[in-house]
């Protein structure tokens, strides 16, 4: 199996304890805003834990641009075996959980992650029928990789927190993710 070398870090993703304390902290350290999304629990369901059908995965997240790099932030609100709790046992404050890239060949890229030895922590579909899977790469990086297939609607939401931060008038630092897909169809 060969690397997918069309593959690029997209974003890099954080838990944190408090979702909104944490919009505030990145805002003020690097001015960046709107934060995407945080409209409540929400779950990846078809998990798979190790090789094993395991318990949805439950959190609120916001994604937010920084030039070219989104950013996500993470707030965990369950407590079964996934990816994110293998990293969160014992820590206390925010985390560098994972670096996330869009794959052309998302099984062939995966399938030589776990050839050169690296376990896939975490599988699931999203809501909308995308497999996305996070891989263990502590030992070589510290932090795992999320990897995606290219999908519409994926990019769609990167889009959306691009066109929301070129619209950002400073007031509303979390929105909601209806309005800033509204403000991509408007652009």
């Amino acid at each position: 199996m060969q690397w997918d070398v069309s593959s690029k870090v997209v974003q890099v993703a954080y838990v944190v304890p408090d979702l909104e304390a944490a919009c505030g902290d990145f805002h003020r350290l690097y001015g960046i805003g709107p934060f995407v999304g945080a409209e409540g629990v929400r779950t990846l369901d078809s998990h798979v834990y190790r090789g094993v059908a395991a318990a949805p995965i439950a959190f609120r997240g916001v994604f937010v641009q920084s030039g070219d790099l989104n950013i996500e932030l993470i707030e965990l609100a369950s407590t079964t075996d996934s990816a994110f709790h293998d990293m969160a046992r014992g820590m206390a404050g925010p985390f560098v959980h994972h670096v996330a890239m869009f794959c052309e060949d998302y099984a062939g890229t995966r399938d030589a992650y776990v050839a050169k030895g690296f376990a896939v922590a975490s599988a699931f579909k999203t809501g909308f029928g995308a497999e996305i899977c996070y891989i263990d790469a502590r030992a070589a990086t510290g932090h795992m990789l999320e990897l995606y297939p290219e999908d519409a609607t994926i990019r769609a939401m990167y889009r959306a927190t691009v066109a929301a931060a070129r619209a950002w008038d400073g007031r509303e630092l979390i929105i909601p993710w209806e309005r800033a897909m509204a403000l991509l169809a408007e652009g």
